[in-house]
């Protein structure tokens, strides 16, 4: 969350940048009850301190009227705090529920849009893949190959659900663990972490788990949810900690099942693998000084292209808009690979990853002791190494052949075991 003392101070660039997100917070409300909780504290702080001279008072030989009189006092100053206390709880809960609401500031580079075809086109890596026969999408290929099974997944789990099988299975672990190595040897510490979560901290890392347009399941009557990514229990496993300076930066890479109830979600662009109720992700998560943070995003997103530019896959790499960047995230960029069988050739998000400055660690209380003596927060970023059910799209449909065959890119052969996934006879 933003700070209350910067929201005050600068009300203005707050509704702005409310506004360029497209999203709904009222900045004024905030900085109201702001004033509203120090003019109460001060208040409070001014009746404990007569509670304090009016207790003193009392001692020692005091003639019975003036001992009555202070003993009123003492009991109306009681109340007093009492009633003080409980509004200024009152008013800091909902303080604290309004300003969650408002987004992190964007970056002032972002671009201002309101959704993904306002997002800017800064690289690209190889070209649009040409075939010489009409190509098929990822449905129908991993039917075709009996590697991917929808019809059992919907039967089994409901839709949005789907089986891997034969090397569909192999594939999955291999994209991992192919991911995992580049990380391993860039200084990354891995993690297979829960795939459930408190409540708290998904509202700390920024994540609506309530109401009907969340899409989060949450777990009825545990106080938690089935987490959908790892950046959550990654950016959970530091929280209430005070880090040490020299350990700066901290790279996490978190494996987990990813679960997203995907509400409203339909069409062309959710087909098949492309959006899904379940999935397997390696994340990426830093944190670390403010100053460095612009650099580490970089970084980040450097690895992300070195995952897909290795696989071979023609991407590109947008910077995302203010209105698609999510509330936590100062500046997101996504790697947007080919994919042939979207209608008819099309990018498709296969990452992205976020610069969030302070906005979750504040929320989560994750700070570092600076030179000073002083404990300020830490950055957070995010990163997504491989999501694996969109890689498998671009996978299949680039490098699919005309016998109906997929062949592998040459680096993922050593981790699947096989160069070519045929049909089966």
């Amino acid at each position: 969350m933003l700070d209350f003392k910067y929201i005050k101070d600068n009300l203005d660039a707050v509704k702005k940048n409310i506004g360029d997100r497209f999203m709904k917070a009222d900045a004024d409300l905030v900085a109201s009850l702001y004033d509203r909780r120090n003019e109460l504290l001060k208040r409070l702080e001014d009746e404990r301190r007569a509670r304090n001279e009016n207790a003193a008072a009392m001692k020692g030989k005091l003639e019975q009227a003036v001992r009555e009189r202070l003993i009123a006092e003492g009991k109306r100053l009681k109340d007093s705090i009492a009633a003080i206390e409980a509004e200024a709880e009152r008013v800091l809960a909902n303080l604290d529920e309004e300003v969650r609401r408002i987004p992190n500031m964007a970056h002032p580079d972002a671009p201002i849009g309101k959704e993904d075809k306002d997002n800017l086109e800064v690289k690209r890596v190889g070209e649009p893949t040409a075939f010489d026969f009409e190509p098929k999408d990822h449905v129908q290929l991993g039917a075709d190959l009996d590697i991917i099974d929808f019809d059992a997944g919907t039967k089994v789990s409901g839709t949005k659900f789907y089986y891997l099988k034969n090397e569909g299975v192999f594939l999955e672990l291999g994209l991992v663990r192919y991911a995992l190595d580049i990380l391993a040897k860039k200084g990354f510490t891995p993690f297979i972490t829960p795939d459930v979560a408190k409540t708290e901290i998904l509202e700390g890392i920024g994540f609506n788990p309530r109401g009907a347009e969340s899409n989060v399941y949450s777990v009825e009557g545990e106080g938690s949810c089935l987490v959908g990514t790892a950046e959550i229990t990654l950016g959970g496993y530091y929280s209430d900690t005070i880090l040490p300076k020299d350990a700066l930066p901290l790279r996490m890479a978190g494996l987990s099942h990813c679960f997203r109830r995907e509400a409203g979600a339909s069409g062309q662009f959710s087909k098949g693998l492309y959006r899904v109720h379940q999935f397997t992700k390696l994340e990426m998560f830093a944190y670390c000084l403010p100053e460095d943070s612009d650099r580490v995003h970089e970084e980040l997103r450097l690895i992300e292209e070195e995952i897909f530019a290795g696989l071979g896959l023609p991407f590109r790499v947008v910077d995302t808009c203010t209105g698609d960047l999510g509330a936590p995230a100062y500046r997101k960029w996504d790697l947007e690979a080919w994919m042939p069988g979207r209608n008819g050739g099309e990018w498709g998000e296969v990452t992205s990853t976020s610069n969030c400055t302070d906005y979750q660690s504040r929320r989560l209380n994750i700070k570092y002791k600076d030179d000073d003596g002083k404990n300020k927060y830490v950055h957070t970023l995010n990163g997504t190494a491989v999501a694996i059910s969109r890689a498998l799209v671009a996978l299949l449909e680039n490098y699919q052949q005309a016998d109906g065959s997929v062949r592998m890119p040459a680096a993922l052969v050593p981790y699947v075991g096989f160069e070519v996934i045929r049909k089966k006879k």
